[in-house]
């Protein structure tokens, strides 16, 4: 007689406990940055599913199971080190952004897109996703991101003066992304964060991890509506600053 077993889904379609592989399957098949482990009773798969980690074996290599992705490296538990990457299909065109937060000895890695969207917009948007995810966190946030448009317009504060001009740039010509903008700088306020620029397609793992994820999650059928480009806000073609 087969022995029981509980497959645990802890990111996939739809997150839970199933009885059966085959079900189980269809939850974790073709999705990105999926995790999902089986257990022999159903107590243990709740208990991997309150925190879902993968535990190294004694004596294996240092490689994760996470989906090819490099397991998290330590860092300062005071400091939580943030990447995000965003694009698009054709610009404008289907979208997504991909986000990975390291805390100390733990990964999260977070992903999403619209049917129809800009690189820009994605870029700005994984930034969001991932400081929304870390308000009042409590700990200095180190966010490396490889879009010098969202790095400088925080950094050079081009976002705050945008926003004293009634967003209008130093030409008098309007800004693109205002209500992405400002959701960025209401976010800001709520915590102790540092942009980074870094380097795209030069070798960086974690980078190259936020790419894989962006790129998955733009290639997804049913994606939402990014409300405000379809709707005529922002909807022209993006130019440089």
């Amino acid at each position: 007689m087969a022995k029981e077993k509980y497959y645990a889904v802890a990111v996939g379609r739809s997150p839970g406990i199933y009885r059966d592989w085959a079900t189980a399957e269809k939850q974790v098949k073709g999705f990105a940055a999926a995790k999902f482990k089986s257990f022999p009773t159903r107590a243990e798969a709740e208990a991997w599913l309150e925190n879902p980690l993968y535990a190294k074996k004694e004596g294996a290599k240092n490689s994760s199971r996470d989906n090819g992705a490099a397991p998290p490296r330590q860092h300062d538990p005071a400091v939580i080190v943030v990447y995000t990457d965003g694009g698009c299909i054709n610009n404008p065109g289907p979208g997504g952004y991909g986000v990975v937060i390291e805390r100390a000895s733990t990964r999260q890695e977070l992903s999403g897109g619209f049917r129809h969207t800009t690189n820009n917009r994605m870029e700005m948007m994984a930034a969001i996703v991932a400081l929304d995810e870390l308000q009042h966190c409590g700990k200095k946030i180190l966010l490396f991101s490889d879009s010098s448009y969202l790095v400088n317009g925080i950094t050079k504060g081009w976002a705050r003066k945008w926003r004293s001009r009634g967003w209008r740039k130093s030409d008098g010509q309007p800004v693109l992304n205002v209500d992405l903008w400002q959701e960025l700088l209401e976010l800001l306020d709520g915590v102790d964060v540092s942009f980074n620029w870094v380097r795209g397609h030069a070798g960086n793992a974690l980078n190259e991890r936020c790419d894989r994820l962006a790129v998955a999650a733009a290639r997804q059928v049913g994606m939402p509506i990014d409300i405000c480009y379809e709707n005529g806000v922002d909807n022209h073609d993006e130019r440089t600053l």
